[in-house]
């Protein structure tokens, strides 16, 4: 459906943007190298917004539905380079695989995304009514969702795609997440005094029980909405000598649609009420996780660790506007849902955006050691990608 010419861009792009080096808080020469494909590539305008990501945007003749196609430029990092047998940053093409940190997450589906719509662009001359937007977001792997809050109420997109990994497969929904931190009260004694004190963490180990047998709620699509504690700390920390005064512990929380902050931590908190009623020295809290980080930019992006969940029918106007066009295209693509929390958290489950996900490679390559995506798939996005526009904009000519 492309030239070799045409893939051969997708395949350099995803190189080059493997090679910059963009963990969250330091995309800006991966924002850089993206910007000169956006001027390259004919889009009609570039910005820059306040916590660092780049949208690029494609204006149709006339006017109608925006759509946009959401990436994220940031990855996690690289603990030990000398673990991987290919480059991270080197962005090496071996047996039509492309290997670098971000390959499948997600600077191949990103590659595609900024090429399939330029090339539909060019194809049709935008003879089509509406917009189309491509992001490169940062801060995703730390804080799913929240500086896409930015980007949406700047472009206020009628649709939305998410290019996270899915195997060329549509995804309708996926389980939020949350972070929530419950800590014990106790007071602080000599250890060779236990008496005098009040150990945090003999409390918490009661709660942690407590808390096991909960019943996590389920939904037919989506799951259970697990909760499971994920780290323990005690205080003070290191403890010589001290009965500690202070236990926190992390619970991950997945989430189902329509839970709320208040739903969510209600079972928690009714807990602590039942402990604190049989033992008068039993004090404890919980609430949700806030993070704090700072952008390339210098902006701070802050919030509650709280990303609901969504889910779409597979009868959805949206939904079947990406299979039509992904079919047309000669994709036959299954429509299942994402395992994992996305921005999808905001745009769907913040805004009710109509969104899906449809991206290149498998989920569990993403921040694995040599982490790589197939050439294959990356092109075969790029075509999905030019499928789905063509299927929203029926005015463009898919060739």
């Amino acid at each position: 459906m492309f030239s070799k010419q045409q893939e051969e861009q997708i395949i350099v792009l995803c190189q080059e943007l493997i090679q910059q080096k963009s963990y969250s808080g330091n995309e800006g020469g991966a924002v850089a190298r993206l910007h000169k494909a956006f001027e390259k590539c004919g889009y009609d305008d570039v910005f820059i917004d306040e916590y660092g990501s780049i949208i690029g945007h494609i204006k149709g003749k006339r006017p109608g539905k925006k759509i946009l196609f959401d990436g994220h430029i940031d990855t996690v990092p690289v603990p030990d380079e000398t673990k991987w047998q290919y480059a991270p940053f080197g962005g090496e093409l071996i047996d039509n695989k492309i290997y670098g940190r971000g390959a499948s997450d997600m600077k191949g589906a990103l590659s595609a995304m900024v090429m399939a719509a330029s090339y539909f662009a060019q194809s049709c001359d935008k003879n089509f009514a509406g917009d189309i937007y491509v992001v490169g977001g940062v801060h995703e792997e730390c804080f799913e969702g929240v500086a896409a809050r930015k980007i949406s109420e700047r472009i206020h997109p009628d649709y939305v795609v998410i290019g996270e990994a899915s195997e060329l497969n549509i995804k309708r929904g996926q389980r939020g997440r949350a972070e929530i931190i419950v800590e014990t009260e106790g007071k602080s004694a000599h250890s060779a005094n236990p008496e005098a004190g009040i150990n945090a963490v003999y409390k918490m180990a009661k709660l942690i029980q407590k808390l096991c047998g909960l019943k996590a709620p389920e939904q037919q699509i989506l799951g259970k909405g697990i909760l499971e504690l994920t780290d323990i700390k005690s205080e003070p920390y290191p403890g010589a000598s001290v009965v500690p005064d202070c236990c926190k512990v992390t619970y991950d929380r997945r989430l189902l649609v329509g839970e709320t902050k208040e739903s969510v931590l209600k079972p928690i908190i009714d807990t602590i009420d039942e402990l604190a009623s049989s033992d008068k020295q039993f004090k404890a809290k919980t609430y949700l996780a806030k993070g704090t980080e700072t952008c390339y930019t210098g902006a701070i992006i802050t919030g509650e660790r709280f990303f609901p969940g969504w889910l779409y029918e597979e009868e959805d106007e949206f939904v079947q506007k990406a299979l039509s066009g992904l079919r047309k295209v000669g994709l036959n693509p299954e429509i299942t849902q994402y395992s994992f929390c996305t921005n999808g958290s905001h745009y769907a489950g913040e805004k009710s955006i109509k969104t899906i996900g449809f991206g290149p490679s498998r989920e569990n390559l993403a921040h694995t050691v040599d982490e790589y995506i197939e050439v294959e798939q990356l092109l075969k996005a790029a075509i999905g990608y030019y499928g789905i526009l063509g299927s929203v904009f029926k005015e463009g000519q898919i060739k």
